[in-house]
């Protein structure tokens, strides 16, 4: 009890007394954004450093080597515990900000510190503003500041190991922005508050980062029902694309009920002709 005590009220103390240099950085940011931006990721990776010390937690890191240094990755990772932020962020070696539910924007000096890093804050019960999410997500990335985000949507509280199911559109920024995503494990995380909650024990958190996968995207045209569909999906494969994020949508059955006789074959035929023509081509 006496750990999450000291863990509380020097976060608060943080917060309360940070509005100064929150102010000063504000002011910096007026002038040159990306010192801000800088200076923002140190402090905030200085007061982590602190919280774990304090909460006697220690971190073995691999895979740091798969990570990119010079693009920005949209970090895709399993969610266990409060400290799997506090421990992933220490890790990072460019400005990298983190999807929160929009819960956290309600705080009010944690808020502030979390737009600092670039947090993104996440509405699921309303897809339009969801969206506007995803697309300012695709914004960061694309002017080279990376995204962490948990796609399982909520702390898993299952056994270690497990996971929950993916929320739709969780790679979505990755596909818009066309960015790879790096897989991340974290394990044991919550054996530091959350197993056995309110005291904090000493605890070893693994993070292991994997290696970076490529999201390739290319341009799709849609014209007349299936064939321009396959000639898209095959052109990304000949031009060698990795992973084809295709997603096709059709009818099972028929919309006029018969089949269209045109040139001496069927719409079908057709079809299949050229769905096998692609493969051989291929």
């Amino acid at each position: 009890m006496i750990r999450l005590i000291l863990v509380l009220l020097i976060a608060i103390l943080y917060l309360v007394i940070g509005c100064i240099p929150a102010f000063i950085l504000w002011l910096i940011g007026k002038k040159n954004p990306d010192l801000k931006d800088r200076i923002s990721r140190r402090m905030i990776q200085w007061i982590f450093g602190v919280l774990l010390f304090v909460s006697g937690t220690k971190v073995k890191a691999e895979g740091l080597e798969n990570i990119p240094k010079d693009r920005a990755v949209l970090y895709v990772g399993n969610h266990r515990s409060y400290f799997d932020i506090i421990t992933s962020y220490r890790l990072l070696p460019g400005i990298t900000g983190y999807v929160a539910k929009k819960e956290m924007a309600k705080v009010p000096l944690l808020r502030l510190w979390m737009r600092y890093i670039h947090c993104l804050f996440l509405d699921r019960s309303n897809v339009k503003e969801g969206l506007k999410t995803i697309l300012a997500g695709v914004d960061e990335l694309k002017n080279g500041h990376s995204i962490w985000i948990f796609p399982e949507g909520t702390r898993n509280r299952g056994e270690e190991g497990s996971m929950l199911e993916f929320k739709e559109g969780s790679l979505k920024m990755a596909d818009k922005a066309g960015c790879p995503v790096v897989p991340v494990a974290i394990a044991h995380s919550a054996d530091v508050l959350e197993n056995h909650f309110p005291f904090i024990r000493r605890a070893a958190i693994t993070i292991r980062f994997g290696e970076p996968i490529d999201y390739v995207t290319g341009p799709l045209i849609f014209g007349e029902p299936g064939t321009n569909g396959q000639h898209s999906f095959y052109q990304l494969l000949h031009q060698g694309t990795d992973i084809v994020p295709l997603q096709f949508i059709g009818f099972k059955d028929s919309q006029i009920g018969t089949d269209v006789v045109i040139q001496g074959s069927t719409s079908q035929q057709k079809l299949c002709a050229n769905v096998a023509a692609q493969i051989v081509a291929f």
